[in-house]
């Protein structure tokens, strides 16, 4: 299926040192959806995805806040209302500038589920930095009282929680959203899926579903709903205009048109950080080896640059 899988993140959603106020929101998406409606005008099918990290970490702070008088939820849960909060801001600032570009799309947000496996290691290893950072005392007793692991950061004097982030295996809702996509609803409506790579849920015996306790790539959730979509393009929104070897040394060299042969190679060179651009290229290389068609990486103001292949990392199959 032709179309364009855009996974948010970084700028998209919310402006660095910003006060995290909804009125700053609502501002900094306004900037986002006009890049967006430009891919849309020049014909492409728009499926979308998003981060949710700042978010959960701001329900989380609140979980703390109001535990006394307010039951806090489990964070499976708050990857819920994050997809609720996130989609909802889309769906209010999208189909305006959808409507100045002359097109008419609804948007419509899809609480996403998906299935990782209890088996994975990550379960084992937590290794995800959530919430915010604790001094030594508290984080002594959240360890004795919760049973959380936590890291201590020594460039910011404190400890985070960490908790597993599996891979994920199956959107569950994929088959339905596929199907409405192959009868041609493409061109009259944008779904926003996956945010936060999917809330985790685990399978039981009997064919239900648990929520668990953990945070999904969301960059590994994105090329795998672009997958079981059949897309042709995984585009990945950053706060930078793409990928780059040697970055930050002598030599360094942002990448443009590139294969996937040559982005293997740099990935297996340790080339990309696993704490910034390494899951990105990961999931990248997923999505091409799946059997998509291009892969990009690129800021917001480049995006529809990069979706017509003058701007960003652009990487081919072949």
């Amino acid at each position: 299926m032709s179309g364009v899988l855009v996974a948010l993140g970084g700028n998209a959603l919310q402006r660095a040192g910003g006060s995290g106020t909804w009125a700053e929101a609502r501002a900094q998406m306004r900037g986002t959806v006009s890049a967006l409606s430009e891919i849309a005008a020049s014909g492409h099918e728009l499926v979308l995805s998003h981060g949710n990290g700042p978010q959960v970490g701001a329900l989380l702070r609140q979980n703390e806040l109001g535990q006394r008088e307010v039951p806090a939820r489990p964070l499976d849960v708050l990857g819920a209302e994050t997809q609720g909060q996130i989609g909802y801001l889309i769906q209010t600032e999208l189909p305006p500038a959808l409507r100045r570009a002359k097109i008419e799309r609804s948007v419509l947000s899809i609480i996403s589920r998906t299935e990782v496996s209890l088996r994975d290691p990550a379960f084992r290893r937590p290794t995800k930095p959530v919430g915010r950072y604790y001094p030594e005392e508290e984080a002594r007793l959240l360890r004795k009282r919760l049973g959380w692991v936590l890291q201590f950061d020594g460039a910011r004097g404190g400890w985070r929680r960490l908790v597993p982030s599996p891979k994920p295996v199956r959107w569950l809702e994929g088959p339905a959203v596929r199907e409405l996509l192959r009868a041609g609803l493409g061109e009259r409506w944008v779904p926003v899926v996956a945010g936060g790579g999917g809330i985790p849920v685990v399978r039981r015996k009997d064919g239900g579903y648990d929520g668990v306790e953990a945070v999904i790539d969301k960059d590994l959730g994105a090329s795998l709903v672009a997958r079981e979509l059949g897309l042709s393009t995984l585009a990945i929104v950053t706060d930078v205009p793409g990928a780059a070897v040697h970055f930050g040394r002598k030599g360094e060299r942002w990448l443009g048109e590139t294969t996937l042969d040559e982005l293997v190679r740099f990935h297996e060179a340790g080339e990309f950080s696993a704490g910034s651009m390494g899951p990105k290229v990961e999931a990248g290389i997923e999505f091409l080896r799946g059997g998509g068609t291009r892969f990009l990486i690129t800021d917001i103001a480049s995006l529809s640059r990069a979706v017509a292949g003058e701007a960003g990392t652009r990487v081919r199959r072949s």
